[in-house]
């Protein structure tokens, strides 16, 4: 029996020839980072364990992002924690205000995860990295300390889900609208433990931004992690930003999934995920007259330069609409001066929006944009859980930048094309 992608890049890491669905592996690890909420946790227990040294300061990674800038004295306390252990132990991508980003977005922007990598990261869209055609996962904060420490961890291989991808992206439609229809065919447990494996030739279709956000959110279908076959797209992306050479592993021709799914990208239009799980989705055209409060465009998901261009492409010479608020979040510093050079935050403050520093903020109900009960918020985030972005009675509704923007300009959930 052949192997996919992420059992190959299992078994080279775990210096076997074979991995077969089940086993249980010690591998090694090309990174471990962290974030400010769970990197203190790992601290805690690095150090309740007797450990001194990080098995080496170039592969763990801590990037403050949920609560940065620090919102109270509790997130300055945990944010200050790992400050003083990254200058302790020598930890050279401690990424703090300033020189920061969300950390989905800097990782593979920094070129600290390449194709080929097996990586683990204290929060569940740790599985971003497959884009780029490595397996990374999310872990506890245990798990962490033990990388950590260590440099390895335990893995259960994990069984394959096939997606075949033909076709073409029709114009306002992204990789956010894909991974909203996948996830709202299978279901949010529909790849439970499962490696969602993305390959055919609709892949030149999608940019590293677009498999960026669809690996992002494999978890919301409750897989272990997303990888995407290596491609000359990705190859460009890891030749401007890698920092270490990388291995493109492919899945081999008898290799075997539970499902084979194919998916014309062409067939695909704007999706909306509905409160209050991601699978709730409507296409643009299902959606009825839903008026909203606020808009986000930002966080892991869909922070990056494409994203905000697309938003200030529909946004621009136009107002938000009156009891509106919509917030912009740029995911990187990079990203944010890029986008001020190429004017795109002066079209948003014109069009009445409010623009932040990276940070995850509304995403998980942190800061800079909480709702209140009975709020109505188009986000561009992954989750859209009971609660997740301020009161157990707002509701959060998922989708892409082009629907988030366009959303906020009519002032209830729209296609770009009623405005454009």
């Amino acid at each position: 029996m052949g192997m996919t992608m992420s059992q190959k890049i299992l078994a080279a890491h775990a210096g076997l020839d074979h991995v077969v669905p089940g086993q249980l592996i010690k591998a090694k690890l090309d990174l471990v980072h962290g974030n400010d909420v769970t990197t203190p946790v790992a601290i805690n227990e690095f150090e309740k364990n007797g450990f001194d040294t990080v098995f080496d300061q170039n592969k763990v990674a801590m990037i403050m992002d949920h609560f940065t800038p620090n919102k109270d004295i509790k997130s300055a306390t945990m944010v200050k924690q790992c400050r003083d252990f990254a200058l302790d132990k020598g930890v050279v991508h401690y990424y703090d205000v300033g020189d920061m980003g969300i950390e989905h977005a800097l990782i593979p922007e920094k070129g600290l995860v390449v194709a080929g990598d097996l990586t683990i990261g204290a929060d569940s869209h740790t599985c971003t990295y497959g884009a780029l055609g490595a397996f990374s996962t999310g872990v506890g904060s245990t798990d962490m300390a033990a990388g950590m420490a260590t440099g390895e961890a335990w893995f259960k291989v994990p069984s394959a889900i096939r997606f075949n991808l033909t076709g073409k992206l029709n114009k306002w439609v992204s990789g956010k609208d894909v991974i909203l229809h996948i996830i709202g065919m299978i279901g949010v447990d529909g790849a439970l433990y499962q490696s969602m494996e993305f390959g055919g030739e609709g892949l030149h279709s999608l940019s590293m931004d677009d498999r960026l956000c669809m690996a992002n959110m494999a978890i919301e279908a409750g897989a272990k992690n997303g990888i995407f076959e290596v491609d000359d797209i990705t190859e460009a992306y890891l030749k401007e930003h890698s920092t270490k050479s990388y291995t493109v592993y492919a899945p081999d021709p008898d290799a075997e999934y539970t499902k084979v799914y194919d998916i014309n990208l062409s067939e695909i239009k704007s999706t909306v995920a509905f409160p209050h799980l991601p699978e709730n989705t409507k296409t643009i055209d299902e959606v009825g007259d839903v008026k909203i409060d606020q808009v986000v465009i930002g966080s892991c998901t869909n922070g990056r330069l494409s994203d905000i261009a697309a938003a200030a492409k529909i946004m621009e010479g136009k107002h938000i609409a009156k009891n509106v608020r919509a917030i912009i979040i740029p995911a990187t510093q990079k990203i944010y001066l890029e986008a001020m050079k190429l004017g795109y935050l002066e079209i948003f403050i014109n069009a009445g929006c409010s623009v932040s520093t990276p940070t995850c903020g509304p995403c998980l109900g942190g800061h800079m944009g909480i709702l209140a009960a009975g709020e109505r918020a188009v986000a561009t985030t992954n989750r859209n859980f009971v609660g997740r972005m301020g009161h157990i009675e707002s509701e959060v509704y998922l989708a892409s930048p082009e629907v988030a923007a366009a959303s906020a300009i009519t002032g209830k959930i729209s296609s770009p094309e009623e405005i454009m």
